[in-house]
């Protein structure tokens, strides 16, 4: 990077973390995003000119509301609600719902920033957006999250729409609470449209939805290990998470030959040297997603597993890592211990799990690394074809969605290839996702004017 570019970075980033003081999340992902698409920027001046950069990292909206609701005792509790719509230069905002104790402004924001690049690079219309709020369904009766999901909706409402905002699912948010969502959002707007995606397939949901980002990211993950002359068969992966995307990351993985030996939660992970196999993978779904238990519970069903309370899986010797839990999850340390222990492939189903000292390891080892908003997209390019079926009044196969989310999944790899690849032959994942997504709405801005 020259001076003058240095510069330019050094300078933004000041004046970003000035205005927008605590938000360290946020901070992160603008900070690799810019050192990406900086030199790129300072070589068209317009771009300088126009302030795009400086538009993109400014959301055209923050909603913020608070949300009353009553528990099972009768006492009233309060939570903090949020919408960032950062982006819709490309088409109406798309972005998940994530309610999680941990969701503040600072992480909508960067996951709304991060999902304007993601959408771009699915080729579909769509812009970046999120939401959320500081409830955790963890703990709390089917009645208290419907209460909880109505009052959230109450509001949020008035900002959402199919050609507007359509929210979708996120950590904390699956099925049920998408049921209660979108059963609030009818009853208030008297109209049945695609306004959320990842719905029940009996009204209005698509077949794969499920599965999508976790089936997704194995979808890239094959492209990245061909430019190697390698696939999954015969080689062993760390799954963290054990949530939606872990479920189907792993079950795909294994299906593609791969001995996938670890799933986490936030309170320590299994390792089973034996391998998942079907029977796993569904007890491993039956327990999360209708027992609501913890993965501890595992090794109780198989001896053989072992549990490490208060771990990450990171330590354990693998060929391919795929983190599927949360931001921040693979630090300095980690991404050490997994280079050290064989590991030349890390696969991000989750947004942003690898610090800026990891990805730094990970590139200087020229290991095959790609960041979440290129590997984890095919969960929204299947909420965008669940939108398409939506507005058509059609219900497509699983074996036409599949297609689609294959082709889409290769469409992003190539296009990370393209504006990634540097001169001595290692393919850079961030650089080209970044570039890609970021020329993609940058043009759309540049046409449409100061907006």
């Amino acid at each position: 990077m020259d001076k003058f570019t240095q510069k330019y970075v050094d300078s933004f980033m000041a004046e970003l973390t000035a205005k927008n003081p605590g938000e360290s999340e946020f901070h992160q992902a603008v900070k690799e995003v810019l050192e990406s698409v900086a030199p790129y920027i300072t070589s068209y001046p317009h771009l300088l000119d126009l302030k795009i950069m400086e538009r993109m990292v400014e959301p055209e909206r923050v909603i913020m509301f608070r949300v009353p609701w009553i528990d099972d005792r009768g006492e009233v509790q309060v939570n903090r609600g949020y919408r960032v719509q950062m982006n819709s230069t490309i088409g109406p905002y798309k972005g998940g719902i994530r309610f999680h104790s941990s969701v503040n402004l600072s992480i909508m924001k960067f996951l709304a920033f991060e999902q304007t690049f993601k959408n771009a690079l699915t080729t579909l219309p769509m812009g970046g957006a999120k939401g959320g709020s500081d409830f955790s369904p963890r703990g709390k009766s089917d009645n208290e999250v419907m209460r909880f999901c109505q009052s959230f909706m109450t509001e949020l409402q008035k900002h959402i729409g199919q050609d507007t905002d359509v929210p979708a699912g996120d950590i904390g948010v699956g099925g049920r609470e998408i049921g209660f969502l979108f059963g609030q959002y009818k009853r208030l707007r008297d109209e049945f449209t695609g306004t959320l995606t990842g719905k029940g397939l009996a009204w209005g949901g698509s077949l794969l939805r499920p599965e999508a980002t976790g089936y997704g990211a194995c979808y890239f993950a094959q492209s990245m290990l061909a430019t190697r002359g390698k696939s999954f068969e015969g080689q062993t992966v760390l799954v963290s998470g054990a949530g939606n995307v872990a479920q189907h990351a792993a079950q795909k993985a294994m299906r593609l030959g791969a001995k996938v030996v670890t799933i986490s939660d936030s309170d320590g992970f299994v390792y089973d040297p034996d391998g998942f196999d079907e029977e796993k993978i569904n007890f491993i779904k039956e327990l999360k997603n209708v027992r609501r238990g913890r993965v501890k519970e595992y090794v109780n069903q198989y001896p053989n597993a072992q549990y490490f309370p208060g771990e990450r899986p990171w330590k354990i010797k693998c060929d391919i890592a795929m983190p599927c839990a949360t931001q921040n999850e693979i630090n300095a340390e980690n991404a050490k211990a997994l280079i050290a222990g064989g590991c030349y492939c890390v696969v991000e189903g989750a947004n942003m799990p690898s610090t800026p000292e990891a990805i730094e390891i990970f590139q200087k080892a020229k290991i095959l690394y790609s960041p979440g908003k290129a590997s984890n997209a095919g969960g929204v390019a299947t909420s965008g074809l669940e939108m398409t079926q939506n507005s058509i009044r059609q219900h497509w196969t699983a074996q036409e969605v599949d297609e689609y989310l294959h082709r889409i999944m290769s469409d992003i790899h190539d296009a990370c290839t393209k504006y990634g690849t540097e001169e001595d032959g290692y393919i850079n994942y961030v650089k080209g996702a970044n570039l890609a997504g970021f020329i993609k709405v940058a043009g759309a801005m540049v046409d449409q004017g100061i907006v």
